[in-house]
């Protein structure tokens, strides 16, 4: 299963920073995609701003199969303040931008890969896909002066034989 969630991350980290090589995060000193796994990085209570957050909530899996297809529930949160030289008030654009950024990366074809284990150095490829549904946006939150919102999306993926 953490192959799978593994796979999918790296795909979206990688489309985005292809639509939009600009938005980068700094972590602990690292400038990245600002795409990051909640459950891989250092509990924080600050919310990174204009960086999609990727947070795994609900797993099924269908053992009636040769191969289980698990799907998982992955939301995506972000949100932005805006810009501080407009005083804040492009955030509406500024959402409206990621909105668009993560709407390409998730319907861009193919919405499938091929299953990775980035546990070795070099990651291999594993014998099986990873693919995933349409996404879904909840209504625009404001919470102070802060804009924020979640999507989300159902990843799919056979559990091949040995793997956690």
């Amino acid at each position: 299963m953490q192959n799978a969630k593994d796979t999918f991350y790296t795909t979206l980290q990688a489309r985005l920073a292809a639509l939009n090589p600009e938005r980068t995060m700094v972590v602990r000193g690292v400038t990245r995609p600002a795409v990051l796994v909640e459950e891989n990085e250092l509990p924080s209570d600050a919310v990174p701003v204009d960086t999609f957050r990727l947070r795994w909530t609900a797993l099924k899996a269908d053992g009636n199969r040769a191969l289980p297809l698990v799907t998982f529930t992955c939301e995506i949160r972000y949100a932005t303040d805006g810009n501080a030289s407009n005083g804040g008030m492009d955030r509406g654009r500024l959402l409206a931008a990621m909105d668009a950024e993560l709407t390409a990366a998730i319907e861009m074809a193919p919405r499938s890969t091929a299953k990775m284990n980035y546990a070795v150095a070099p990651p291999v490829a594993l014998g099986t896909n990873v693919f995933w549904g349409d996404i879904t946006f909840t209504a625009t939150t404001v919470n102070d002066e802060r804009l924020e919102r979640v999507a989300t999306v159902e990843v799919f993926s056979y559990q091949e034989a040995g793997e956690l």
